[in-house]
């Protein structure tokens, strides 16, 4: 069915019609143990939380459930203190039968900079090792020589294996570009699937009508996967209108844990492919289930339930990701300059228009917003520049897909670091040092010293063998110790729901 004769979707839902190719089936992927709560929770979920959840998902039918991307390692071991790689395994341990996936953001993995190859090429082989048979990778300019090595070792060990199309809006980011790009993964990584990554929320329906269908057609038989986010109310239309396209799995979260700056819904679109003749063999009740179990934790530790986004037009020039907005708020505050949000805003898009267009997704997202802060806050543009957004403009992180505005150039090799020289050296491997320091490491710690400074993995080693618990990590347990500090003798009773608590402190 050509593009320009399609009903659209509205059209065939109004009808109550069903399109010709109806029964195929739509595979989900969902999100909820990773970037859902990294979206609408600051990626604080609990190890306990992901235990207790992915005992439901084993059951679920999801082709596969999204787990741990650098983030969710950063996050455990600097503010929650856990173990991640124990996380790992306790989900693995708890849904012997689900496909966790793992993500790895480029050759900087948790890092801004880039890590030595033997960091990197260890840290696939632990993702194995710790139980993860879907592993994949993203790169930020899309330089598939950033990521097409890690892949390759994913797929020597037995891994099943995706690569990201990181995707924006601009000049350059066309869809003659995405072609090359998804030939190019093929070729050098042999991925499994390709997973068009829309971290920012930017797919318009109008846009992935050319899109989906110019990667089906140079992919083969791989699977074709969406991931987005539903920051400007469009995501639920474009992932319907992808699926029309032959777009062959999404991604979705389970609400409340869905929507806003989270990808929609899993009830939601599993309803609306249902209404459009598609199959979806998802557990209905499960994911009741799963969403009871959300709602509990949310309720019982006071984190937001996500909700539909309104249209904003002004998130297509800027495109900062959502978790990035409230920092700018905060740093305008503290600098006295809280009335200038919204010129701060159009000074990020002018910033990435000047920087080669470069995807507003960690680290580039965090380059362009620290520019645009700083020439916001000292009147004068390019005066102060980050270490980071010179070695991007000497391509330190990889090769730029556009010439950087000349004279803006000029101003950052002259105010930038003279310690960044133009052509940066190789790597040295990191292992053996560390292994020298820490003879009685694990690999999983080795890896984390690598990425994370000072003694903030010690700090988490010594939490967790002491038993200790961050600020609200067991809010019965606080309840209960609340409650048996304020009275010095006799009994405390107390029901929750089918849990029945006595506290006897005898007597003087």
């Amino acid at each position: 069915m050509q593009t320009e004769d399609r009903l659209s979707i509205a059209t065939i839902m109004s009808r109550g019609g069903r399109p010709a190719n109806s029964m195929r089936e739509i595979k989900i992927i969902d999100t909820t143990l990773r970037d859902a709560h990294q979206s609408l929770w600051a990626t604080r979920m609990r190890t306990e939380h992901v235990v207790e959840l992915a005992e439901l998902f084993d059951k679920a039918g999801c082709l596969q459930v999204d787990l741990m991307a650098p983030i969710q390692f950063d996050v455990s071991v600097r503010y929650l203190k856990e173990d991640p790689w124990e996380r790992v395994r306790l989900a693995h341990k708890h849904a012997p039968n689900t496909n966790f996936r793992a993500l790895i953001r480029s050759k900087n993995i948790a890092s801004f900079d880039f890590l030595a190859d033997d960091v990197i090429e260890a840290w696939v082989e632990q993702l194995y090792a710790n139980g993860f048979r879907v592993i994949g990778s993203f790169d930020g300019l899309n330089d598939m020589d950033n990521i097409s090595a890690g892949l390759l070792k994913a797929k020597e060990l037995g891994a099943w294996t995706f690569g990201a199309l990181s995707f924006c809006e601009s000049p350059v980011h066309t869809d003659e570009l995405y072609i090359a790009k998804a030939k190019e993964l093929i070729e050098k990584a042999n991925v499994d699937a390709i997973m068009l990554k829309d971290a920012g929320g930017l797919l318009t329906p109008e846009r992935i009508r050319t899109l989906v269908p110019a990667i089906k057609a140079v992919i083969g038989d791989r699977m074709l996967e969406l991931h987005s986010h539903s920051l400007t109310g469009l995501c639920p239309l474009v992932y319907l209108e992808a699926v029309e396209l032959g777009c062959d799995a999404l991604h979705t979260s389970v609400a409340p844990l869905a929507n806003g700056a989270g990808q929609p819904s899993t009830q939601e679109m599993v309803r609306d492919l249902r209404a459009l003749g598609y199959t979806v063999n998802i557990d209905d009740e499960k994911i009741n289930q799963i969403s009871d179990v959300i709602k509990r934790i949310a309720k019982d530790e006071n984190k937001p339930f996500g909700v539909p986004e309104q249209y904003n037009g002004l998130h297509y020039m800027h495109q900062v990701p959502g978790g990035m907005l409230s920092n700018f708020k905060s740093q305008l505050e503290t600098a006295g300059l809280a009335d200038r949000y919204e010129e701060l805003l159009y000074e990020v898009a002018k910033v990435r228009e000047e920087l080669a267009y470069p995807i507003m997704i960690t680290p580039f997202a965090q380059f362009v917003g620290t520019q645009a802060v700083m020439n916001v806050i000292s009147g004068e543009r390019y005066k102060t520049i980050p270490n980071e957004v010179k070695k991007y403009a000497l391509g330190y992180y990889g090769k730029l897909l556009a010439e950087i505005e000349p004279s803006i150039l000029e101003k950052i090799m002259k105010h930038g670091s003279s310690d960044i020289t133009p052509n940066p050296k190789p790597l040295e491997p990191m292992l053996p040092s560390l292994r020298e320091r820490y003879p009685n490491d694990s690999i999983d710690d080795l890896l984390l010293r690598a990425m994370f400074a000072g003694t903030q993995v010690d700090e988490m080693r010594k939490a967790v063998a002491n038993g200790e618990q961050v600020e609200g990590a067991y809010p019965l347990l606080e309840l209960v110790k609340s409650l048996a500090n304020k009275k010095k003798e006799g009994k405390i009773m107390f029901k929750l729901a089918d849990l029945e608590i006595c506290i006897d402190k005898g007597d003087k």
